[in-house]
């Protein structure tokens, strides 16, 4: 015997307009009720009422309405993430419906040092595990929000507590001084710190959570020296290890980054000393995300790279 339909609730009755809900996650992603309306095609005024109605509907706030800006009360940060990760798990049916078997693309978000130096080398490894995986790969100059991009998997450096996502460790890592052989073959291998305070130096600008320059990295060891000699200052760290590789100077090698250099021979690890940083790399997954098994796929890919080097 069926129970009584006077004790259930359709979806209709739980959730009166489907339509508020789009708008409401709209207007979450994006932090702006402009915005949210832009991308809908429809207007401001449009975007108000629906999430108005689902407040009233709810009897709560969803939204504190600031000056200039609106940010999510608790209870709109709980609606948001679950209205999240639901419309992504029906665009991926829709996707895979419509689309039928062709090759499926994730967005891989990292820093371009990340992505030059480890992920471009080894993606031939990776067509071989997942040949029907497409990658995008976007780059990012600091540690950025995930919510309003459309990033499946991104690579960070850090303490691995961020609240925009779900932080799997990697790999941690040591920086060491690195030049050329060319360099070495004419100025001999220095024997110390100091030798190394007192060479040209190659600077890049700090871009991530935790990223050392050469003050940072001396003072860790313990030595504080007068002045430095920097030969060459760069914006980008692929920068400067290019310019150590040309024989410019002296540049802080990331051992996971300019590990394949020093393999190779194009680098030389200088032994003077190496420091153990506290951060590590994590890959991060954004909260809402439905964990699909080709993301299961590329998270393994990226942690069987980091045991194998």
């Amino acid at each position: 015997m069926k129970p009584p339909t006077t004790r259930t609730k359709g979806y209709r009755r739980l959730i009166p307009s489907v339509t508020a809900l789009v708008e409401f996650e709209a207007v979450a992603r994006h932090g702006s009720f402009t915005l949210a309306a832009d991308e809908l095609g429809v207007t401001q005024a449009a975007v108000s009422r629906q999430v108005k109605l689902l407040e009233e509907t709810l009897g709560t706030r969803l939204f504190n309405r600031l000056h200039r800006s609106i940010e999510l009360t608790e209870e709109g940060e709980a609606l948001y993430l679950v209205v999240a990760e639901s419309m992504q798990k029906i665009a991926g049916v829709f996707d895979r419906l419509a689309s039928g078997p062709v090759q499926q693309e994730l967005v891989l978000a990292a820093t371009s040092a990340f992505s030059h130096f480890r992920l471009l080398p080894r993606l031939a490894s990776l067509k071989d595990t997942q040949p029907n995986l497409q990658l995008r790969l976007t780059t990012q100059m600091f540690t950025a929000d995930l919510r309003p991009k459309e990033i499946d998997v991104a690579v960070r450096f850090g303490n691995g507590r961020w609240g925009d996502g779900t932080a799997t460790l990697l790999f941690d890592e040591e920086v060491f001084p690195v030049c050329s052989p060319k360099w070495v073959e004419l100025r001999g291998t220095s024997e110390s710190l100091q030798d190394i305070a007192n060479a040209a130096l190659i600077e890049s600008d700090s871009t991530s959570e935790g990223w050392m320059g050469w003050e940072e990295w001396f003072h860790a060891l313990d030595l504080r020296p007068v002045r430095l000699n920097f030969a060459l200052r760069c914006s980008l760290y692929t920068d400067a290890i290019e310019a150590a590789r040309y024989g410019q100077g002296i540049a802080l090698g990331w051992g996971r980054l300019v590990h394949d250099l020093i393999e190779t021979g194009e680098l030389v690890r200088l032994p003077v000393a190496s420091l153990k940083v506290s951060d590590s790399y994590y890959v991060v997954v954004p909260h809402g995300r439905t964990i699909t098994p080709e993301i299961d796929g590329l998270i393994d890919w990226l942690r069987q790279d980091s045991i194998e080097s």
